[in-house]
């Protein structure tokens, strides 16, 4: 006769396993192995323990039942192994920060750093707890903006202590554990991206309604190892008025849809200056072609920046939390209204 392994199985549905009263296929005790070769058949029986008293029992029955339903003339091989432990569940990332978004741009000197500090200080300004992690390990300047010297504290249980900004911005950045923080990064890229990762797997965070992540210009390691380990709610990207906007804006849309990351919008920074005198906005990096680009990728135009002498003395003196102006309240509306992760997750299950 013909043995096919639906007949195996059906046969060793008849063969309960005493000790839960289930027939051993239901309770996953047979392997995936089953093998047929003429009137041979073997396959694997799994059981918790190796010292399982009803091993031996169960192994004969299992032959006896084939032998029984199936034909005896087939010759029976049974192996036994210990069940697979279960694969503990991974811890979550970042669990007490209800949402995580990346402000990134696909080339340096654009003002990406600029646009975090004054997102994470608006935020902040709406009673919202917020923190800033300076992904930017060759070019940190996020501590600069907020005045913040010296080194991050140990933990008392172990990990590292975010410095606080004046008004209560948590933040960790290369610049705030290193000993001179003029010093050079010269790294390379997979030494760059593990220091990364530490900041979110040894800083001990607050609980945080809003972490802005700084992210360093380009689609390098350390970018990719931000994407692709933060469950990130959502990306901003940050540009400048200049013909090369479209394959900026390119690089870095093209990329956070790679790696499925919605795209809150871009913001264009440096857009134009204020004349003094008589109020008139001069483009002096030209005219801006955002609005065409943002078209082409079908992403909203959050914000448009201006070149504002006093930000930049503000930022000098590590003062930016004292900034008046209100060019970034677009961008931090859209943040708000980003879907959180954390937030529909909890409704859902509720």
């Amino acid at each position: 006769m013909n043995i096919y392994p639906k007949l195996i199985t059906e046969a060793l549905e008849k063969v309960r396993y005493p000790g839960t009263g289930k027939n051993i296929v239901e309770a996953g005790m047979v392997d995936d192995n089953i093998r047929i070769d003429g009137n041979k058949v073997s396959f694997t029986l799994i059981f918790e323990k190796e010292t399982d008293p009803f091993k031996k029992s169960v192994v004969r029955a299992a032959e006896a039942s084939i032998k029984a339903y199936v034909s005896q003339d087939v010759e029976v091989t049974i192996n036994t192994r210990k069940a697979d432990k279960p694969q503990a569940e991974p811890e979550p990332v970042l669990p007490h920060v209800k949402n995580i978004v990346a402000v990134s741009s696909g080339k340096g000197g654009v003002g990406k750093s600029m646009v975090s500090s004054l997102l994470a200080t608006e935020l902040r300004r709406r009673e919202l707890s917020v923190g800033i992690l300076d992904a930017d390990i060759t070019g940190p300047s996020i501590p600069k903006a907020f005045g913040l010297r010296g080194n991050c504290e140990a933990a008392p249980l172990g990990g590292i202590m975010p410095m606080t900004t004046k008004t209560g911005i948590e933040v960790i950045s290369l610049n705030l554990l290193l000993e001179d923080a003029s010093a050079p990064v010269v790294w390379r890229g997979p030494v760059i991206a593990g220091t990364v990762k530490q900041f979110w797997t040894d800083a001990v965070w607050g609980s945080l309604d809003y972490m802005i992540v700084d992210c360093p210009p380009g689609t390098g390691d350390v970018p990719l190892t931000v994407f692709q380990s933060l469950p990130l709610d959502g990306i901003i990207i940050v540009t400048s008025p200049q013909e090369l906007v479209s394959m900026i804006v390119g690089k870095a849309v093209r990329m956070a849809q790679l790696m499925n990351i919605p795209i809150i919008g871009v913001v264009e920074n440096m857009s134009y200056v204020k004349c003094p005198d008589c109020g008139k906005e001069l483009h002096i990096f030209g005219d801006s072609h955002v609005e065409e680009v943002a078209k082409e990728y079908d992403i909203p135009v959050l914000a448009k920046m201006p070149i504002d002498p006093a930000l930049a003395n503000l930022c000098d003196k590590g003062a930016i939390e004292l900034f008046e102006g209100d060019a970034i309240a677009p961008v931090a509306d859209a943040v708000e209204a980003t879907p959180c992760r954390v937030r529909d997750k909890e409704e859902t299950e509720e």
